[in-house]
């Protein structure tokens, strides 16, 4: 099987601005219905980038999206004074191919827009598929291409009005070479054998449903491990949701709210006036000042709690535990895991698909754990049904039933 040869980096040619040149920003409902006319009058496929603020705004809006078709040009829109006048944006690209560059980022922004694809190709997963090792938007324009973008921004806070000039052009050139990135994609898996695989995937991340708000959430809070008593983590949960509460009416980051240490700080020290409050780092602070009152209420209900609220100094598992305790809890589904790991890293080897594009890894440990009632004898159609029933594609089960259903049965 052909795979891209990474080893030797090619001469790229810099490209610093868009050939022809940076458009305007198009936030009027006028300019939205002009430009919709002329990407419908297009032809091919269309090239779609989202600019978010992640790390400044506590939503996952779209603030800048940018957009090129064959025979249109390319389009910058601030949807944030235009959302309620995208409809006939909507009705000129929802029916095109959507070429994106990590679809999965954009996607969800993009719906909340009522931008919806009728198909996808993801040129980020596609060159997962086809064995690139280096698969960012830059790398792969540079190895396909032979272009060398310019990049620097795409951390920035894209909230930001007006949008800088050096900004715009970056984000132009997101969109620029995106059609020629997928034709050589497209052309790489081709050669593969590999274009149904990536179709399905695509169609998977097309279609996929908003993911569930994962449960406690202020678990993840940076530094919570240090705690050990479970009244401190009570105070955690109460600082963390009134934080969060405070984002999302502000819609601002919660880290610029108020950091993940100064939350695990309270909780250990469980200040109990804004004086004592105040010597901590970060909460004496004039941004902090203000909002003393509301974050020691919050110590307080935390600090008060009766002990049959308490939270558990451990989150409840959803699933197996961490592989680390397998071998003592269950060592027979320990080795399982082993002897799957090892077929799944043949199998990535042998088609130069990352493991974890073969297939989710958590999949495959809960298959191990638990998944199948009898073990000592694993029947193709149990491990298909498991797999299928976890989300995996068909072309995934195609591949990995044969080399699961010899690896699960015990050794002898």
């Amino acid at each position: 099987m052909s795979v891209p040869d990474e080893s030797e980096p090619s001469a790229a040619t810099p490209l610093l601005a868009p050939v022809e040149g940076v458009p305007p920003v198009l936030d009027t409902a006028a300019e939205i219905s002009a430009a919709a006319a002329r990407l419908a009058a297009g032809t091919g496929p269309l090239a779609v980038d989202a600019e978010r603020a992640s790390g400044f705004r506590y939503s996952a809006r779209a603030y800048l999206i940018q957009l090129r078709r064959a025979g249109a040009g390319t389009f910058l829109i601030d949807p944030i004074p235009v959302t309620d006048a995208l409809g006939p944006l909507a009705d000129a690209i929802n029916g095109l191919e959507w070429v994106l560059h990590s679809a999965d980022q954009d996607l969800p922004g993009l719906a909340e827009l009522g931008l919806r694809p009728a198909r996808l190709f993801d040129t980020e997963l596609g060159g997962r598929l086809a064995g690139f090792e280096r698969v960012g938007l830059a790398a792969m324009v540079e190895r396909l291409l032979g272009h060398a973008l310019r990049k620097g921004h795409g951390a920035a806070d894209w909230s930001t009005r007006p949008l800088p000039a050096d900004w715009l052009n970056y984000a132009a050139l997101d969109v620029e070479l995106l059609l020629e990135l997928r034709d050589a994609v497209a052309a790489a898996l081709d050669e593969q054998g590999k274009t149904d695989w990536a179709a399905q995937e695509f169609e998977h991340i097309r279609t996929l449903d908003p993911p569930a708000p994962k449960a406690e959430r202020w678990r993840r809070t940076s530094g919570i491990h240090t705690l050990r008593r479970a009244r401190q983590l009570a105070v955690v949960r109460e600082l963390w949701t009134a934080r969060d509460a405070l984002a999302r009416a502000r819609d601002v980051a919660p880290a610029r709210i108020l950091p993940d240490a100064a939350i695990i700080a309270a909780a250990a020290a469980e200040p109990r006036s804004i004086a004592q409050l105040r010597t901590l780092p970060v909460f004496g602070g004039p941004r902090q000042r203000r909002y003393s009152r509301e974050w020691l209420a919050a110590i307080e209900r935390g600090r008060t709690l009766p002990d049959s609220d308490l939270p558990p100094l451990t989150q409840p598992f959803d699933g197996p535990p961490p592989v680390n305790r397998w071998e003592r809890r269950d060592p027979a589904a320990a080795a399982r895991l082993t002897r799957a790991r090892a077929a799944m890293a043949e199998l990535s080897t042998q088609h130069a698909i990352p493991v974890e594009n073969l297939l989710a890894p958590d999949l495959v440990r809960r298959l191990c754990w638990d998944g199948l009632p009898d073990y000592e004898t694993v029947e193709p159609s149990a491990v298909d049904g498991f797999l299928k029933s976890g989300g995996a594609r068909p072309w995934q089960r195609e591949l990995v039933v044969p080399r699961l259903t010899a690896a699960l049965p015990p050794s002898d």
